[in-house]
């Protein structure tokens, strides 16, 4: 099996692998004699979308039938992802939901696109959440949630399974760009990705939430998943918009317009604003002329 290939158990779900890397025409970036191609996660599977199809198989087929339990909060991507995952492979999943008060409300759509594809939804106190890595509390929300025995994924998907599905996605650029573009969150789609490139290109990594942690994630992950750092890559911390599902007027609008220029639906929280981080960088000669640089399209908009 080829590391573009889908992970065992998963091959019926036909997902399209590489996925499409398309020449991107834009004024703003040629005068700066940049060549923008857009690396089309988004069409990797319908509903397996972008890096939650990388991330994911690979956890998916150890599950091996298993219950698989996972974090995210209320309109978490991850958590709409696992469950479709669930329901197309027949596998039993729980989403532990940040926030206890959510419990008696009712269910925004992506919590209830998340129940009717059959995740069990748990809410779970914010101050247990924060700690949910801690083995004591992650054993008291598996044991609340009624998923002691099963896979547990974290929150975002990011681990070192994960990180080792992402690096095809560097192996797939690595013969047509030199640096490859995208969005982070918990920074394993970064990780895998910096690992598979080949020596002489780079991965810029825009954070969409604040904080300045997660250059220590993705070490971490690298470490967890090869033994030590791999490839070379950086973050700029300044796009984030004002934090996880944020934005800006300027966001909004730049997307809007690239929107209009491309015929490309932009997904929000993540890829609108990678996208404009890369514009911005572009118009600051972070690229010497001559530069391809793919933008890596991570998601598509929730219906």
């Amino acid at each position: 099996m080829t590391r573009t290939d889908p992970a065992p158990g998963l091959a019926a779900l036909r997902p399209r692998l590489p996925s499409p890397l398309q020449e991107a025409a834009d004024g703003r970036f040629e005068r700066r004699g940049v060549r923008l191609l857009l690396k089309r996660d988004d069409l990797i599977h319908p509903e397996l979308v972008g890096n939650k199809w990388r991330k994911l198989a690979p956890n998916l087929a150890a599950a091996r039938g298993r219950t698989v339990v996972t974090f995210g909060g209320a309109y978490s991507n991850h958590l709409r992802a696992t469950a479709a995952a669930g329901r197309l492979l027949g596998l039993p999943t729980v989403g532990v939901v940040r926030g206890q008060e959510l419990a008696g409300r009712p269910l925004n759509p992506s919590l209830a696109r998340c129940a009717a594809d059959g995740m069990r939804l748990h809410f779970a106190e914010r101050s247990a959440y924060r700690r949910k890595a801690e083995p004591e509390t992650l054993a008291g929300l598996l044991r609340a949630a009624g998923a002691e025995d099963a896979l547990v994924v974290p929150e975002g998907g990011s681990n070192a399974a994960a990180v080792r599905g992402c690096r095809a996605l560097g192996e797939e650029l690595g013969g047509h760009a030199d640096v490859a573009v995208l969005a982070c969150g918990t920074g394993g789609t970064l990780a895998g990705l910096a690992a598979g490139l080949p020596p002489g290109r780079r991965a810029v990594g825009i954070p969409v939430l604040r904080g300045g942690f997660l250059a220590g994630d993705v070490r971490r992950l690298q470490e967890a998943a090869f033994g030590g750092p791999r490839g070379d890559w950086r973050l700029d911390e300044r796009f984030h918009g004002g934090g996880y599902a944020r934005t800006t007027p300027r966001i909004d609008a730049f997307a809007e317009d690239f929107e209009d220029r491309h015929g490309l639906a932009l997904e929000r929280v993540y890829v609108a604003k990678m996208l404009y981080g890369l514009l911005t960088l572009v118009e600051e000669d972070a690229f010497p002329r001559g530069t391809t640089v793919a933008a890596v399209i991570t998601g598509r908009p929730f219906p």
